[in-house]
């Protein structure tokens, strides 16, 4: 059976997926983001610092926000303490310490413009080293502000997708079935998904990844409002059609899912991806509801922490014969 739905796959091949045969790994990784490790030539025109910051987690770019504006002071705190803190008024001389941290706050109070006024700079050069300090934050603070006003500004889907995959009993026969859900109050319409599949075969000793189009029972929906359940019957035209649990287990497979909908607010379109592994494809599980009636029963409530909820199910045997 193995050999005979290896032969299947080969004939239905396509090569529309954006990725060569021969990549390794995985292709889209859980973030939607290509598994792609660029190589070669300038690294500064290999990174694109605004694309970085802008997909930082929230958590991340306030950090570095925070350790960047800390390591700045320290930096033009160390210049001045070299220049002399003699040529800085107001510094409290006791000892070495508190000296550096009136420095240290004088640095800050320049790079932010505030300037207090009881510590100021006494000379030609620390005077200098304070003028570019004093631009060097004007600049930073608006680059910042930039930033802010483009994670703020950007249209995003805010989808959560379910970290599993699951192979159902589904009309006599069995799906592949994932679902997601938007996590936002952001309105979502006319939303369609996409799903490809990439299974790995050996074709003259060489492993080689091999691409196909999985048709879905829905693929799309007039309003993104509840979860979608996305549905792929697996019958004579899928390219699982045949697998068994074992197959499902041990053949390398991804699963690559893109959703395009369109944003009210924004009035733009918006796009995330996501992929399934063969280690996070359940075979024989089935999802639980997420959604329900409130107590009152006059609006539904959809409880995201359900998205991965789910239970065993058996797979006939008669079912599984059927794709033999």
């Amino acid at each position: 059976m193995a050999g005979g739905f290896r032969q299947k796959i080969r004939q239905k091949n396509t090569d529309s997926s954006g990725f060569g045969s021969s990549a390794s790994g995985r292709f889209i990784n859980k973030d939607g983001l290509p598994n792609v490790y660029r190589k070669g030539g300038n690294v500064f025109n290999r990174l694109s610092w605004f694309h970085t910051m802008l997909n930082l987690s929230r958590f991340r770019f306030i950090c570095y926000l925070v350790i960047g504006y800390i390591a700045i002071n320290i930096i033009f705190a160390l210049i001045y303490y070299s220049i002399g803190v003699q040529h800085l008024t107001g510094i409290d001389k006791s000892d070495p310490v508190n000296e550096f941290i009136d420095v240290f706050f004088f640095s800050s109070q320049t790079f932010t413009t505030v300037g207090y006024g009881r510590i100021a700079p006494v000379g030609f050069l620390a005077s200098l080293v304070a003028t570019f300090e004093a631009f060097l934050g004007l600049l930073a603070f608006a680059i910042a502000t930039g930033l802010f006003y483009g994670r703020f500004s950007r249209p995003r889907a805010y989808l959560r997708f379910s970290d599993i995959a699951v192979v159902s009993p589904f009309q006599e026969t069995t799906a592949l079935m994932f679902r997601l859900a938007p996590y936002k109050n952001n309105a979502l319409t006319d939303a369609d998904v996409i799903v490809s599949t990439a299974i790995e075969v050996i074709e003259d000793g060489v492993p080689k990844s091999n691409f196909y189009r999985l048709e879905t029972r829905l693929n799309k929906i007039s309003t993104l409002a509840l979860n979608w359940t996305v549905v792929h019957i697996i019958n004579e035209d899928s390219p699982f059609y045949g697998f068994s649990e074992e197959d499902f287990k041990n053949i390398d497979i991804e699963i690559i899912v893109q959703v395009r909908a369109f944003d009210e607010v924004f009035s733009n379109t918006v796009v995330q991806r996501s992929s399934y592994v063969t280690g996070e494809i359940i075979y024989g599980a089935r999802f639980v509801p997420m959604y329900y009636p409130n107590k009152d029963n006059l609006s539904t409530i959809l409880d995201l922490d359900k998205i991965n909820e789910h239970q065993k199910v058996e797979i006939p045997a008669m079912v599984v014969e059927k794709g033999q």
